[in-house]
């Protein structure tokens, strides 16, 4: 497990420097080539810290509390609406900026949700939740589900909703409380985000991307170019052109396709043979867990992992 980890963050770190580095040397700003990299770093530092917290209090404890992480949470995603703490990118308010950083408060609320299901739910003494206890706890949880769609943030609501069905059936939630009515709900909001200008035209110009190549159809247009080009064994590391303003935000949503211009199929094939292992190694520490706590946790947080990775390769692709 720690092993396609570390692969994946050193990876990480080098493609995110080699990503920002030639857009700065491109246009020939002031900014420090390494700023980039050195923020990322100091992210990967808090995320060590923040896990080896964790380790120390215990996955029963932060079970146990994650109620109260969450309400949190909530007071969090809250603050994204506050003017002066919130920060807008491109019309989405999905930020905290502080001291020249910024992290998104649903990052958090992907592993807060699933740990308090999973708190709620083994508090029943029975092996399966009743229709009122099952709907108390969706309840409780669609309020920061309502706030994380209003900032607006589609995917991460599409994402947590996938691990919340994966937990239906793991702790055997009766099919009958969730099947219909999720149907419903997703038909009504495939039907409701159909109708947003930005979902539509989203969807539209991913079918059809040579219908606006100046427009909404340049990004996957030009994605497609990249991972195209790099061939079976790519050009080589550090030799992307893609990267060089024709791909935009091509360190972040799609830095994928600049990894599979530099690195090709070949490539493309060992990054998605590294997730693959962590999803094994994952699933399989779940199985060997002691207690169903750790069964499911293990299992949904390893789901969450490779489930985003699997979206953001078949989206950057043009698959998905």
């Amino acid at each position: 497990l720690i092993i396609p980890v570390a692969i994946l963050f050193s990876f990480g770190l080098l493609m995110i420097f080699n990503t920002t580095a030639a857009q700065i040397i491109d246009r020939s700003l002031t900014i420090d080539t390494r700023a980039a990299l050195l923020k990322q770093f100091c992210y990967g530092i808090a995320g060590l810290c923040t896990g080896f917290g964790i380790y120390t209090l215990g996955y029963r404890n932060f079970i146990r509390y994650s109620p109260v992480f969450l309400a949190f949470g909530v007071v969090l995603l809250l603050c994204v609406f506050i003017p002066g703490i919130g920060q807008s990118v491109n019309g989405a308010k999905r930020w905290i900026g502080f001291f020249g950083f910024s992290f998104q408060p649903s990052e958090w609320i992907k592993i807060l949700i699933p740990a308090a299901y999973i708190h709620w739910c083994l508090k029943k003494k029975s092996t399966e939740l009743d229709l009122k206890s099952f709907l108390q706890i969706l309840a409780f949880l669609s309020v920061p589900l309502g706030l994380i769609l209003l900032e607006p943030d589609n995917g991460t609501t599409a994402i947590i909703l996938s691990v919340l069905l994966i937990l239906f059936i793991l702790t055997k939630v009766a099919i009958r409380y969730w099947a219909l009515p999720l149907c419903i709900l997703f038909s009504m909001g495939a039907a409701i985000a159909y109708q947003m200008p930005h979902v539509h035209d989203r969807i539209w110009i991913y079918l059809h991307p040579e219908l606006d190549l100046k427009g909404k159809g340049h990004q996957p247009y030009q994605a497609k170019i990249a991972a195209g080009s790099g061939g079976l064994l790519g050009r080589g590391l550090g030799e992307s052109l893609q990267k060089l303003d024709y791909l935009p935000e091509a360190r972040n949503d799609y830095i994928a396709a600049i990894f599979a211009e530099e690195m090709g199929f070949a490539g493309i094939l060992g990054l998605i043979a590294l997730y693959m292992t962590f999803s094994y190694a994952g699933f399989s520490l779940a199985l060997r867990a002691k207690d169903r706590e750790g069964f499911l946790l293990g299992s949904t947080l390893t789901f969450l992992v490779a489930i985003q990775a699997f979206l953001n390769l078949g989206i950057v692709s043009g698959l998905l």
